[in-house]
């Protein structure tokens, strides 16, 4: 009923995705390969710095309130998001994508195996998808930018939404870090 009303404005296409991943996700792309999660480059401009973001805050009742139910951080984040966020959809989604669907692939990955990762936290808020990840000490995070920008990709690539709807972001229970992932980001990528 929540991812429903969440895709309801034009994202059903992300709603489909969504439910084929708990029918039929392609596990087998998951078992070697690339991970978006191991990427040590950056190339993203305009990452903004926010104190008390509400995401951080969420993490913080989180981390609170699940502290008995749950051993490790992301779980006692993710659990309380999904099920006191009024604007988190999913956790852990899984995302690839194929060699044949970016320019440079090979070079770029130093491989031939599909490039995967699993988002930890899927909301939508103000018709734009956000892509967030949790890191436990986001400042001092220096690829965090790279991993969540191919999340946004891939995920982009998985349902022929538009890169301009989505919206990135990285944090912890004090910080958040902020970006729009930009078409052109790709390009310049390529052009390196």
């Amino acid at each position: 009923e929540k991812v429903l009303k969440l895709c309801s404005d034009g994202f059903g296409v992300l709603e489909n995705y969504l439910l084929s991943m708990m029918r039929e996700c392609p596990h087998e792309y998951f078992n070697g390969g690339p991970r978006s999660s191991n990427l040590k480059f950056n190339f993203i401009d305009g990452v903004t710095k926010i104190n008390e973001h509400e995401i951080s805050l969420l993490a913080r009742y989180g981390l609170k309130i699940n502290k008995e139910r749950f051993k490790d951080k992301h779980s006692r984040i993710q659990n309380f998001m999904l099920e006191n966020d009024k604007n988190t959809l999913a956790m852990e989604i899984p995302v690839w994508l194929m060699p044949h669907e970016f320019v440079g692939y090979n070079v770029l990955f130093k491989s031939k195996e599909v490039l995967t990762g699993h988002i930890d936290i899927l909301r939508i808020k103000e018709n734009n998808i956000w892509i967030w990840d949790y890191k436990p000490n986001a400042q001092k995070e220096k690829y965090a930018p790279t991993q969540t920008f191919f999340y946004a990709y891939m995920l982009s690539k998985r349902t022929g939404i538009p890169l301009k709807y989505f919206k990135c972001g990285y944090f912890d229970h004090n910080v958040a870090y902020v970006y729009e992932p930009q078409e052109d980001s790709v390009l310049k990528l390529n052009k390196q």
